[in-house]
């Protein structure tokens, strides 16, 4: 009787912190395997996200990747940065034009959780963890559960999703009235002859000029997010999307009209999630009666239901234009963790986020009623009497 061979033995996990700018480009291709097999990651995850988004933003000397091989498999890694405000912290890279954070790991590695925390305990030996932006059911939860130290849960951005279905499915959660409204809306886009056109990733650099320029347009006069027309994000854009275009975790898609580019937009994809990330639109469509939310919500349905992905996300924000289509409310969470002689920094960076999330609830209340005082002083004072608010105080 011929002995079994022996079992070949599985590599023990190495946990290590990089932070060597270089060893993070060339992670690429061993990032997006892990990705790939990482449950609950979304694009912002993504290797070509977060390089991209170091190379414009990040600080020399403040990357810090926590990393756990098996043998030369990348079982698990949380992508995080230094600061200081005021204490030294680890943040997430991607900052804040990234809309959600994990961790990444690998489900088949049941010693890859306890591994990365082993990481981060290192890590941060003289820093509080601060996760933000961590979206419910995501890798981190795991990590904050089964963390031996201090830590504190605090609620963050509120975030708006749809199911991923056909629009006809997602027409069919409106009132009747509403849902024929938006059908009209529709037609009128089919009448007009607005016309779709995937970019492929060798084009993506002009169709996201093109979608900044009229990101700029669209938005000019009505207090345009700053970040969004700086150079650097320009880069940061540009480099991520051609690279997710290849890997299909981002579509760039051109509204045609009278053989004119009218809108862009770029929509970003995972396994479960896709979401609307940001568009440019002519105002001149407004002029002819366009509804650009339906004309993008049709596209990104589309996306949705031809690559079976359970969530289309309207990522954070619960502007006016996202309520109509009745989404659910899924609001991310912040979590803070350190080691035992860091309470007393926690206890402070938790007491500054809890005091700064009273301030704007209390400003979301008196804003409206400081609306209304200066429509009612308008109408009673000579024309240019009213300052407006953004006026320039002279440094006082």
């Amino acid at each position: 009787m011929s002995a079994l061979p022996p079992t070949p033995a599985t590599p023990a996990l190495t946990v290590s912190v990089c932070c060597d700018p270089q060893t993070f480009a060339e992670l690429g291709p061993r990032w997006d395997a892990l990705h790939r097999r990482s449950p609950s990651v979304t694009p912002f995850q993504s290797h070509a996200w977060l390089h991209s988004w170091w190379l414009s933003y990040g600080r020399p000397g403040r990357l810090r990747l926590v990393l756990v091989h098996r043998g030369t498999d990348l079982v698990a890694a949380a992508p995080l940065r230094l600061a200081y405000r005021p204490v030294p912290v680890l943040l997430p890279l991607g900052g804040p034009i990234s809309d959600f954070f994990d961790v990444l790991l690998d489900p088949s590695c049941q010693d890859a959780p306890a591994a990365l925390q082993r990481g981060l305990r290192q890590a941060a030996a003289g820093a509080v963890i601060d996760l933000r932006e961590v979206r419910p059911g995501a890798n981190a939860e795991r990590l904050f559960r089964h963390w031996p130290g201090p830590r504190s849960r605090l609620c963050d951005s509120v975030c708006l999703e749809l199911p991923g279905a056909p629009l006809d499915t997602l027409l069919e959660r409106l009132p009747g009235r509403q849902a024929r409204r938006f059908r009209a809306k529709l037609r009128k886009l089919d009448a007009l002859g607005v016309t779709e056109r995937v970019v492929p990733a060798d084009e993506v650099p002009g169709a996201v000029a093109t979608l900044l320029r009229l990101h700029g347009l669209q938005w000019r006069g009505r207090g345009v997010t700053p970040e969004h027309l700086r150079p650097r994000f320009a880069e940061h854009l540009t480099r991520a999307a051609r690279q997710m275009a290849r890997n299909g975790d981002a579509v760039l898609t051109e509204y045609h009209l009278d053989g004119e580019v009218v809108a862009t937009d770029v929509t970003l994809l995972s396994a479960d999630l896709a979401g609307g990330y940001l568009y440019g639109a002519h105002p001149g469509l407004r002029e002819r009666k366009v509804d650009i939310t339906t004309m993008l919500l049709r596209h990104d349905a589309q996306q949705v239901t031809a690559s079976g992905r359970r969530v289309l996300s309207l990522l954070r924000g619960t502007e006016p234009y996202k309520l109509h289509w009745r989404p659910v409310t899924v609001t991310n969470q912040r979590f803070l963790l350190a080691r035992r002689r860091l309470a007393p920094a926690l206890r402070l960076l938790t007491a500054q986020a809890a005091g700064r999330a009273v301030a704007a609830d209390a400003a979301r209340v008196r804003l409206p009623q400081v609306r209304q005082w200066r429509t009612r002083l308008a109408g009673r004072l000579p024309r240019g009497l009213v300052r407006r608010p953004d006026a320039d105080t002279g440094g006082q």
